[in-house]
């Protein structure tokens, strides 16, 4: 079994995060490339984003500290802490409104 802290990681995120010149962390937590599901904890600073980029499978967000907005075409979600963000089928971004860490979910089709 494995237990760890969520907001622990957020935080240690967030300070590598706020000390890379590209305003962003990510670690992966459970599962990895080979794996059908993978979660992985991603800090961005305020107004950094994640460019825009296809869907790799079914996806979720869990916002867990800050703001950040999930854009795809004409269409935007704001997310804030707590909230589940279901990531669109089609092309998208993730912009931080303000310094921001999410918890993204992964399933990928036809994995392993």
């Amino acid at each position: 079994m494995l237990k760890l802290s969520l907001d622990a990681c957020a935080r240690q995120q967030l300070t590598a995060a706020r000390s890379s010149t590209a305003g962003r962390a990510a670690h992966t937590v459970v599962g990895g490339h080979g794996n059908v599901m993978r979660q992985t904890v991603i800090a961005l600073t305020g107004g950094r984003e994640l460019g825009e980029h296809e869907n790799p499978g079914e996806a979720t967000l869990v916002v867990l500290h800050g703001r950040v907005r999930l854009v795809s075409e004409k269409d935007s979600w704001d997310g804030r802490r707590g909230d589940l963000l279901v990531v669109p089928d089609a092309r998208h971004r993730l912009e931080a409104v303000e310094d921001a860490v999410v918890l993204l979910t992964v399933a990928k089709l036809g994995a392993k």
